[in-house]
């Protein structure tokens, strides 16, 4: 028998948040159509082009995509992503770290507690929150997370600490408590979760935060970078590349000391 949980819009599909199916050792394909069987008439489609499926909180993308091998007793959840190329998470490495972001909508009432207790509940695993309106794209997070990867490596880090020195380069200071109050969790204001660590990061945590997320990336936030850190039209100018923004931040994110 295994267990199959359905996250999010899924639940829609069949009435309930989870079923218990008496088979064991089958694949991730052989089990799509014995989902499709199994949902009630006359409710939503499950878009099975458009999900992701973790076995026991491991991505099966990670494993063996498809092919993955259903074994007795497992937990099989599956996670609708949106339409249209947008995620509500990103996974990728740097220097054979492993790393996860997800971001989060703002919430009325929000504060580091959040942080402190996945901490707590992944003892293994390193989180920091970065405020969204920080984040250029995707290519000027992974840059700034090498930086900050690199100096841990080298023993070189602003601080004692690589969540904070994180903090600190999205916030181009040196100064840990400005970083804080700069790039840190705010009330009402959407935020990008990153968690680093030495093995694939648990489905679990996606899991726990699927009411909260949002489609990573889907704003635009040059202007406000470009308002905060008070960058000029020459500045910009002076770049001769297609990311004149992107290289201006990460330089100055990498002179810090």
């Amino acid at each position: 028998m295994i267990k199959v949980k359905f996250i999010g819009g899924a639940k829609k599909s069949f009435l309930k948040d989870q079923l218990d199916i008496d088979i064991s050792n089958i694949t991730i394909s052989e089990l799509i159509p014995v989902l499709l069987k199994l949902k009630p008439e006359n409710y939503p489609e499950l878009d099975t082009q458009n999900i992701l499926i973790a076995i026991n909180g491991v991505d099966s993308s990670a494993m063996d995509g498809k092919s993955t091998l259903i074994k007795n007793d497992d937990l099989v959840s599956i996670i609708p992503v949106i339409h249209g190329g947008l995620s509500k998470k990103i996974n990728f490495k740097i220097l054979k770290k492993q790393i996860q972001i997800i971001e989060i909508k703002g919430k009325n009432t929000i504060n580091v507690k959040f942080i402190d207790d996945l901490r707590k509940k992944y003892p293994k695993i390193q989180f920091q929150a970065i405020s969204s309106n920080f984040i250029l794209n995707k290519s000027h997070l992974k840059k700034i997370l090498f930086l900050s990867l690199n100096s841990e490596k080298n023993n070189i880090l602003l601080s004692n600490k690589l969540e904070t020195d994180i903090l600190m380069r999205f916030a181009l200071t040196t100064q840990i408590s400005n970083a804080i109050k700069i790039v840190g969790i705010k009330p009402k204001k959407d935020f990008a979760l990153i968690a680093i660590g030495n093995v694939t990061i648990p489905q679990s945590i996606c899991d726990d935060l699927s009411s909260e997320l949002k489609n990573i990336f889907s704003k635009n936030y040059d202007l406000s970078l470009i308002r905060h850190f008070k960058i000029t039209k020459n500045e910009l100018d002076s770049v001769y590349s297609k990311t004149p923004l992107e290289d201006i931040l990460v330089e100055k994110a990498s002179v810090l000391f």
